[in-house]
């Protein structure tokens, strides 16, 4: 049987095999995990929150150490006594003093109580200063309105700003204003807080507190207000100027009908009081004398500015005697002598520095009346006043005052632009077409300049009214100010620095120590060639155009006339020299007067105020 061996030679052995050596065998081994450093991130957290919390709580205690000595002012139970400095340092007027006597919990009736607790802060008694629910409830109802239709504050949060803060919107016055609500919820009972809100709270027309606000009003204690004034005391807490019945008695009356609507859904009353509360009789009288309408607007602005808590303060404004003589005798006299016969009810007159200091301000015919400023409140169409924006808009474009036009007629989103006169010139240079006041040349100037454009310029020279970006915008259709407007003005005749209308220079205490100074560095927001050629066709309308009855003898005027839809506004807003005047004339209802232009009474009034300054 045949092996399988190998072959040898005789005599050799044969030569081993040498083994093969094995290769080790790699045990298998699951892949390696990435592993994130949690516990790093973790730590980067908790630093960072540490870190945080630890700056929140010396911010906090920044804020705290800053608050106003609370038991001070709480001891303090009348307000600071306020002098106003006309420009010449001359007494224009003391203001303070506005409260009576001061109620306790048992002399404040329980229905005032109700109306305040049903219009401010129903949840009063159940919350710790602040409430979360009416915080987010007055979030719910602005957002559903698309506006500021409510807000969160309560009345211990009101008391702590009206008492020691200012009511500037920062953060810091805000947790400034928690704290300090918190502090008076812990050391005061809920009566204690109301007896020192009702007491201390501006009702408007010079008063302060509940009782002063009644005898002003009503001419009688506040122990005895019925329902229907107790609603009208509530109501003025929201807008005590807008909705004083000595000023506004329609708006006022509204409100108090708004307080009784709270009331009844907050269960205080039945819906058969409410029916059956008639409108209460208003016995006071506003104040006298022309400078009131300057001296409210000083007021209202002095919380912006300084500390409420300052004491008795000395404020230097920039009221001018003269002017404000001249602005109310010029209005007077056209209201006496065309008032009747043009159905002309109102008006309105501003005087500034072009760089806005306000010299006089007289806003409305007669103070006594009205108390409602019709030169800084009052909203009108300003007509072919509004066209300095289109043309100053055309003029940055890259036109000039000798750019050549057409009027011509043409129609426009359906809707067809007419001149004053109902006739058509044809070709102008835009200088005539200013001067002349042509509505078709205005309406195609903002087409091609871009309305959007001329949105942006007005806003840009001051003007924060809504304005409707619609084909008629070139003609002043949208509603503006007369402050504001005629702070416009002031923008094109100082050159093309901005102009921030005011009133305070500066402020101190009474021992001379300065609170407040007014600092200002004017920044340019119009180049000087646009400005030079406004500066020339507002010129020459005074000179050749619309607005020839403003002439100054010996000196050059510039300004424009405006005139709106039926003759319901006559504006002049014009300028010469250092001084710029704005002037308004029209009916609070807006009935239309009788053919009155702005180039009729306006200028006159315009050019009556100038030649005596």
């Amino acid at each position: 049987m045949w092996t399988s061996k190998p072959l040898v030679a005789k005599g050799k052995k044969p030569t081993p095999k040498k083994p093969t050596k094995k290769k080790p065998v790699k045990k298998a081994t699951s892949p390696k995990k990435r592993v994130w450093p949690l516990n790093r991130v973790w730590q980067w957290v908790l630093a960072v929150f540490l870190w945080g919390l630890l700056a929140l709580g010396g911010l906090l205690g920044y804020y705290a150490f800053t608050l106003p000595d609370v038991d001070a002012v709480l001891a303090e139970k009348q307000p600071p006594i306020t002098t106003l400095l006309a420009a010449d340092g001359s007494t224009l007027a003391t203001i303070g003093g506005g409260h009576d006597e001061w109620l306790q919990r048992q002399d404040i009736p329980d229905v005032l109580i109700n109306a305040v607790l049903a219009i401010e802060d129903r949840r009063f008694y159940e919350h710790g200063g602040l409430d979360y629910l009416g915080v987010l409830r007055a979030m719910v109802a602005n957002v559903m309105a698309g506006d500021l239709v409510q807000g969160g504050s309560t009345l211990t949060q009101q008391l702590a700003k009206n008492m020691f803060l200012t009511p500037d919107r920062t953060l810091r016055r805000k947790l400034q204003e928690a704290m300090l609500a918190f502090w008076l919820e812990r050391h005061l009972s809920k009566d204690e807080i109301l007896v020192e809100y009702m007491n201390r709270v501006y009702l408007g027309s010079g008063t302060y507190g509940v009782e002063a606000a009644s005898k002003r009003y009503f001419s009688h204690s506040a122990r005895t207000l019925s329902l229907g004034e107790a609603a009208l005391v509530a109501g003025l807490l929201k807008a005590p100027s807008r909705y004083s019945p000595l000023s506004n008695r329609a708006s006022s009356f509204q409100r108090m009908q708004v307080v009784l609507g709270a009331m009844l859904d907050g269960g205080f009353i039945s819906q058969q009081a409410r029916d059956d509360e008639p409108n209460p009789v208003i016995k006071g009288r506003s104040g006298v004398g022309g400078e009131k309408y300057f001296t409210d607007w000083v007021m209202a602005a002095l919380p912006d500015l300084v500390d409420q808590t300052s004491g008795d303060l000395v404020v230097q404004t920039t009221y001018d005697a003269k002017a404000q003589r001249a602005a109310t005798d010029a209005l007077a006299a056209a209201l006496t002598q065309w008032g009747e016969a043009r159905n002309v009810s109102q008006g309105a007159v501003l005087v500034m520095s072009n760089l806005g200091a306000v010299k006089a301000m007289v806003g409305g015919k007669s103070y006594a009346e009205s108390e409602y400023n019709r030169a800084t409140t009052a909203l009108r169409q300003p007509g072919s006043a509004f066209k300095i924006f289109v043309y100053l808009t055309a003029f940055e474009a890259g036109m000039n005052p000798k750019t050549r036009m057409r009027d011509s007629p043409f129609i426009l989103e359906n809707w067809q632009p007419q001149n004053y006169n109902g006739q058509f010139a044809g070709p102008m240079d835009l200088e005539q077409a200013f001067a002349r006041s042509i509505n078709t040349i205005a309406v195609k100037l903002a087409e091609q300049a871009n309305r959007s454009d001329v949105i942006l310029t007005a806003q840009r020279l001051g003007i924060t009214t809504r304005i409707i970006r619609q084909p008629s915008l070139a003609l002043g259709t949208s509603e503006v100010r007369l402050l504001e407007l005629t702070s416009a003005y002031g923008v094109i005749a100082n050159g093309g620095m901005e102009v921030r209308p005011y009133a305070i220079q500066r402020v101190t205490t009474r021992d001379g120590a300065v609170i407040y100074e007014r600092r200002s560095a004017p920044l340019r927001i119009v180049e000087a060639k646009p400005v030079r050629y406004m500066q020339q066709i507002l010129a020459e309308a005074v000179k050749t155009g619309t607005g020839k009855a403003a002439q100054l003898k010996g000196r050059v005027a510039a300004g424009k006339t405006g005139t709106s839809q039926d003759f319901r506004d006559a504006w002049f807003v014009g300028f010469s020299g250092d001084l710029v005047t704005g002037v308004w004339v029209g009916n609070d209802d807006a009935t239309p007067m009788k053919r009155v232009t702005g180039g009729f009474i306006p200028a006159r009034v315009w050019r009556a105020v100038m030649e005596d300054l």
